[in-house]
């Protein structure tokens, strides 16, 4: 990707290993304080994450590869509310 070219906006996954890193991520935002998109009739963040996922309320953004030695917040991915 050329440093001009807007990112895509993703709201399918490629893979089921993205799709838990945008889970994983997005829950650590509800445990944060960020406040749910959906009534969800879980407390458990993980289960609210995948909850947002499903109903189609969460899009990322795939920033580029990760570091050698990813964590969490070096994904290379950025979580966006629909």
């Amino acid at each position: 990707m050329e440093r001009n070219e807007t990112p895509a906006i993703e709201t399918n996954f490629d893979s089921n290993y993205r799709k838990v890193m945008v889970a994983a991520r997005r829950a650590r935002q509800i445990q944060s304080g960020a406040s749910p998109l959906i009534p969800a009739p879980s407390n458990k963040a993980c289960r609210v994450a995948q909850d947002e996922i499903r109903a189609g309320k969460i899009a990322y953004v795939h920033t580029g590869p990760p570091p050698e030695k990813p964590t969490l917040e070096d994904s290379g991915i950025t979580i966006l509310a629909i």
